[in-house]
């Protein structure tokens, strides 16, 4: 198993997290996927936390996350989805008017666990195959 640290803290959080546009629309298509994950992982860059995998489907993002616990996981989640609506509505402006909001409020988390990452990683890979 591998650990980073950062000051004071030894750690390995890897989380899955899943979420859905509003009213699960089919939305993540035609170049919002792939804008999407520029814009996932430059919050990565910025907030120092790792994407190990990210799968977007049209209607909804597969990400797995190994995040510092002082950051938590809420607050990566939060300021992805944050960031991707402003400027998602704002580049394609067709998201406007199919919906009110990009996210709904909620979102899925899992810590990895025991799980092998190889397999977690994989299982994401494949969202599309399914």
């Amino acid at each position: 198993m591998e650990y980073k640290s950062n000051n004071n803290v030894v750690y390995s959080c890897k989380y899955r997290v899943v979420w859905c546009p509003k009213y699960r629309r089919k939305v993540l298509v035609d170049g919002v996927d792939t804008r999407l994950k520029e814009i996932a992982h430059e919050v990565a860059n910025e907030m120092l936390f790792d994407i190990l995998e990210m799968e977007v489907m049209p209607d909804h993002v597969h990400v797995l996350l190994e995040v510092n616990p002082q950051l938590g996981i809420h607050k990566a989640v939060k300021r992805i989805k944050g960031r991707s609506s402003h400027a998602l509505r704002i580049e394609f402006p067709w998201l406007k008017r199919r919906l009110p909001t990009l996210w709904t409020n909620s979102y899925f988390v899992s810590t990895v666990g025991g799980a092998p990452l190889s397999a977690i990683k994989q299982y994401i890979e494949n969202q599309k195959n399914v």
